[in-house]
This record gives structure tokens, C-alpha cells and sequence, in this order.
């Protein structure tokens, strides 16, 4: 495989859900919204949003609305990622576009020597999230990435093999 800075930003890169208590640098924090805000969108719309929590009163207040809580309480900082449905002009292009810049946000911390996890369990109670944070009544919950330093307990996981889902020219049965 060729190998670079970059791909290998990309596959080093795993979740992680146990975090020091160290809290990140503000310079960090900036560092990977501007990687988010980089992310392609169609239209160059940037539909996205962002609310960053370092309260740890309010992380606790969003912890109690995932199962995942105590990913919430372990990380120093989390970023909820919003849709801004007054800005969308197309919905599944807008969600997409969010995906990306969540994707920058998660790289960027790994590069930064940040660990990280992308929350998506906690949309279920996104309406209550949203009133956790204040935000206007356009704004929909995408994730909540809890970041931080790794504890070290973080585990890589074994991915499938590209013959598993690819595919040259056409669809053929394996």
C-alpha cells in the first residue's frame, strides 16, 4: 500500500471512549474546527454547527442522555454537530457534507495526539440535547464527539476485507 503522512493519519486512527482528565488546549480545539470547517459541501453551504462543551456540568447533563455515558464523563471536551435546516438545501448532500467535516474533526484530533469518539446514540434523545445546549429550533442533532487524551485502554478493532464490499465495473455475486 502507498504510505504517507495523511493515509497514515487515517488508518492509526481508532475510537476511543476513555479519556484522561487533561484538559484540551484551546489552540487544539480551534485547530480541528477549522479542519470541520474545510469539509466539502455541496453548494459550499457548510450546514454545519457546532457547540463546544468543556462545562463539565453540562457534559454531565448530556451524559445523561446515552447509554454512553460514561464516555461523556470521561472526556474533558465534547463537540455537538449540528444540521442548520435554515441553511440546507439539500438534506442527504447537507448530512453527508456533516459526515465529512465529522471525519475532519476526528482526524485532525488523532494528528494532534487527541483521542476521540463519534457519538451517534444519543440522536434518540436529540431533542432534549438540543435543549441542553440552547440552540436556535433549526439546528438538528447529527453527533457528539467526545475527544480528549486516550487513556491507553482504547483497543484497534479488525476491519473486513475490501473483496468483502468492493467491486470493479459492476455488481457480481462473490
Amino acid at each position: 500500500m502507498i504510505s504517507n503522512e495523511t493515509i497514515q493519519t487515517i488508518i492509526s486512527r481508532k475510537s476511543v471512549r476513555q479519556f484522561l482528565s487533561n484538559p484540551v488546549p484551546d489552540a487544539f480545539v480551534s485547530a480541528m474546527l477549522e479542519c470541520a470547517r474545510f469539509a466539502p459541501s455541496g453548494l459550499n453551504n457548510q450546514p454545519w454547527r457546532f457547540v463546544v462543551v468543556d462545562d463539565k456540568e453540562i457534559q454531565t447533563q448530556l451524559s445523561e442522555l446515552t447509554h454512553y455515558s460514561d464516555i461523556l464523563l470521561s472526556a474533558p471536551l465534547s463537540i455537538s454537530v449540528f444540521l442548520d435546516t435554515s441553511a440546507s438545501y439539500h438534506r442527504e448532500k447537507d448530512i453527508a457534507a456533516i459526515g465529512a467535516g465529522i471525519q475532519n474533526i476526528l482526524l485532525s484530533a488523532h494528528s494532534l495526539g487527541l483521542g476521540a469518539v463519534w457519538l451517534g446514540e444519543i440522536l434518540k434523545n436529540k431533542e432534549k440535547v438540543s435543549a441542553v445546549l440552547d440552540v436556535p429550533n433549526s439546528f438538528e442533532l447529527m453527533a457528539v464527539i467526545a475527544i480528549g487524551y486516550s487513556d491507553g485502554s482504547s483497543k484497534r478493532t479488525d476491519r473486513k476485507e475490501l473483496k468483502e464490499f468492493v467491486w470493479k465495473n459492476r455488481f457480481s455475486k462473490i
